[in-house]
């Protein structure tokens, strides 16, 4: 039978030293997301929303816990099998854009197909450009694109690969409302275009309620 949970994290905890302290970012932290579902993560600043978004996609370790990502065990898996699933299954949208600089948007957006050794990485990605909106700015680099086109770059990057589930953190957090807006319109109707998950990490209510669950991180737990 097919499992309807893309993710599913258990006593997911995450502590650093501090000095001669520990300083414990996450405790405790349960979260099944199921597949086709849109679910934010709301938060103040430093309530560690970005932390527990890197370790549900296995960008980072935890101190206690497991996350099962698409039926593999993440943790269970070396740094580069992490990578391969990350790859497969996994988009990325961040508040920095992340784009490469050196690169075109084309190129840019193509980069994870090459990755994956896709036979067809241009045409896919001129497009999602398209689809996005930037059909006309292929070959800009990003210094040239504003900030909303970047983050719409951004997010023809994240789709390409036609990922199962979405990360976005803060996705809007560096943009003007006006661009910002248009940003999440984009998210919000590719995402049921393709079916995708979505996990929404932001501080803004009025864009978590725009997702189906909405949980809340207070001083490292979930409310």
């Amino acid at each position: 039978m097919h499992n309807s949970k893309v993710l599913i994290a258990r006593g997911i905890g995450k502590t650093v030293k501090s000095g001669d302290s520990d300083l414990v970012i996450l405790r405790e932290i349960d979260l099944e997301v199921m597949a086709g579902e849109a679910l934010a993560v709301v938060g103040a600043s430093g309530s560690g929303k970005s932390t527990l978004l890197a370790l549900l996609a296995g960008l980072d370790t935890p101190s206690a816990g497991s996350v099962t990502l698409e039926g593999a065990d993440l943790f269970a898996l070396d740094e580069d099998q992490r990578a391969e699933l990350r790859g497969r299954s996994v988009g990325f949208v961040f508040q920095s854009f992340q784009l490469l600089p050196s690169l075109t948007a084309l190129e840019n957006v193509m980069l994870p197909l090459e990755l994956s050794n896709h036979p067809e990485p241009e045409e896919l990605s001129r497009a999602m450009l398209e689809r996005v909106g930037l059909g006309e700015r292929l070959h800009h680099y990003p210094k040239h694109l504003s900030g909303g086109e970047q983050q719409r770059v951004a997010l023809a990057r994240a789709f390409v690969v036609r990922p199962k589930l979405l990360f976005a953190d803060e996705p809007t957090g560096s943009l003007d409302a006006e661009s910002g807006a248009a940003v999440i319109a984009l998210l919000f109707e590719m995402n049921r275009e393709y079916g995708t998950t979505l996990v929404l990490v932001t501080h803004d209510e009025q864009l978590a309620s725009r997702c189906q669950r909405v949980v809340r991180l207070q001083a490292g737990r979930l409310a």
